[in-house]
């Protein structure tokens, strides 16, 4: 039974603290400019589409005057797409990334993602509409490379955290931590409907400007390991008693190693070699072929690619869907579209927690999807009131958004500091790039797929493809689930015959 959380907590030092927010505040500015592009896709297809038909202009005058699209659904099938080059080209870059990330200081690689982003979404939202510059071929560049500097940052948060923060306990923090995203889509949706009736270029000014202010600061106030500050990598940093576990993979050691105290933080640390020792190599980056053969990494990868589908679904489309499946207001519809968000921070925290007493994650991920299951058949089925609406999707983030938090943080943690990666220590921005990125996969397909059964079958058959995807994601864990409960059962016949 891991230490009870407040007994962990006590054991961390301000660095810790400030690893912990400054990650998580990364992750919230680029989620929030991210999700003001879903948040203000009414005012872009109404501003793409013509807003009153006059029959005495000609055709090709109202087409110039009206931009790019001659009707809605057009335009709704672009911004589909829109969605699905964002996510290809992200999950790219995540594989790209994830690799450079082990191989590059981890605090320019994330201070370069932060600033250059907020750089491009700043032309792509704000810019082209003061020019009244409209082309699709310039959204999709834009998107393009929006996708790959942004995949930067995912990889590089996750194992910044993963070097400060040890195995104990880790669901919880991680769990925690991961809530990054779902308060950042919330930032987004306030930010993003406080200026929207000033128009929406305004909402994508205000929210890459404070981007770039946080990826500013990043640069000048990160420290992506605890040895920068004379701590012991290899120790579980922060957390009691200060020993490194199966999972934490330390340089070869000599044989005469020597146990020394050392003043700091109040710990007891190694020395890594004696001082007449010559320097030790320092740990070698692993290769992405080798990364994705670990175990755990390819069940884990495909499952978030379908899990991520449902769950990017409801982050793009969600006001979309309010708007124009109830005629809510946009503004109130991105308002409402938070609950989702709230759901999926308690849902990742408490499953966490769940899974740190456990010992195991795909039990507790296993239940949570089959509860999603419901609770997505549940959503479709939700009448036209804000009240119970709103519940609803607090629901459904909680059972969809939790597993998500999981695989995206502290599994990825797990499988990225695993006993097979024992002398090879730089894998962790590796193996998150991979999950990451196999999800984004999955999740750029669905965006198009959407789109295109909406317009073919309704919002209905849209909901059921969600449960399928959902489905899905429990059968490529079914191995795992099978071979962590066989373990738990082993472990407690063996406890039994002990007692």
């Amino acid at each position: 039974m891991p230490p009870s959380c407040c007994g962990c907590l006590s054991q961390y030092t301000h660095h810790h603290l400030v690893a912990f927010l400054l990650t998580f505040f990364s992750y919230v500015l680029l989620h929030a400019s991210r999700k003001t592009f879903s948040n203000v896709k009414v005012s872009i297809s109404a501003q793409w589409t013509p807003l009153v038909q006059n029959d005495t202009l000609s055709p090709r005058k109202t087409w110039e005057d009206n931009h790019l699209f001659a009707d809605e659904k057009q335009a709704t099938l672009f911004l589909g797409a829109l969605d699905s080059i964002f996510l290809f080209s992200y999950a790219v870059g995540l594989y790209l990334s994830g690799v450079i990330g082990d191989r590059v200081n981890l605090r320019y690689v994330l201070c370069f993602g932060l600033c250059g982003s907020a750089a491009v979404e700043f032309v792509f939202g704000t810019v082209t509409e003061w020019l009244h510059f409209y082309n699709i071929y310039l959204y999709c560049g834009l998107w393009v490379l929006n996708g790959l500097l942004q995949s930067a940052v995912w990889p590089c948060v996750v194992a910044v955290m993963g070097n400060w923060f040890g195995k104990t306990g880790r669901g919880f923090v991680f769990g925690l931590w991961s809530a990054c995203a779902s308060v950042g889509n919330i930032l987004g949706a306030f930010l993003a409907s406080s200026v929207l009736k000033y128009g929406y270029e305004y909402a994508f000014l205000v929210t890459s400007v404070v981007q770039f202010a946080g990826g500013v600061v990043v640069f000048f106030g990160l420290l992506t390991s605890p040895k920068e500050v004379g701590l012991s990598l290899e120790s579980e940093t922060g957390l009691s008693p200060v020993e490194t576990d199966t999972d934490s993979h330390r340089p070869l050691m000599s044989d005469e190693e020597d146990e020394a105290e050392v003043e700091g933080y109040g710990r007891r640390y190694q020395s890594v070699q004696r001082p007449d020792e010559p320097p030790a190599e320092p740990p070698r980056a692993i290769g992405f072929c080798q990364a994705f053969c670990l175990p755990g990494v390819l069940p884990y990868s495909l499952a978030y690619a379908c899990l991520k589908l449902v769950n990017y679904s409801f982050f793009f489309w969600l006001p979309f869907y309010l708007s124009n499946n109830y005629r809510w207001k946009e503004a109130e519809a991105d308002r409402l579209s938070v609950w989702y968000d709230v759901g999926g921070i308690i849902g990742g925290t408490v499953q966490g927690l769940i899974s740190d007493f456990m010992g195991k994650r795909s039990p507790v991920l296993a239940a949570s999807l089959a509860l999603a299951m419901a609770a997505l058949v549940g959503y479709s089925h939700s009448p036209n009131d804000q009240v119970i609406n709103a519940v609803l999707l607090a629901v459904t983030g909680f059972f969809i958004g939790g597993p998500c938090n999981m695989i995206s943080s502290a599994i990825s943690a797990d499988l990225g500091r695993q006993e097979a990666l024992r002398g090879s220590q730089e894998a962790l921005a590796t193996v998150t790039g991979i999950v990451d990125g196999t999800g984004s996969i999955g999740a750029a397909g669905g965006q198009y797929l959407v789109s295109l059964i909406e317009s073919k079958l309704g919002w209905m058959s849209v909901f059921y493809f969600f449960v399928v995807m959902t489905g899905g994601s429990i059968v490529f864990i079914a191995p795992l689930l099978i071979r962590e409960v066989r373990a738990m059962w082993r472990d407690r016949r063996a406890l039994r015959r002990q007692l």
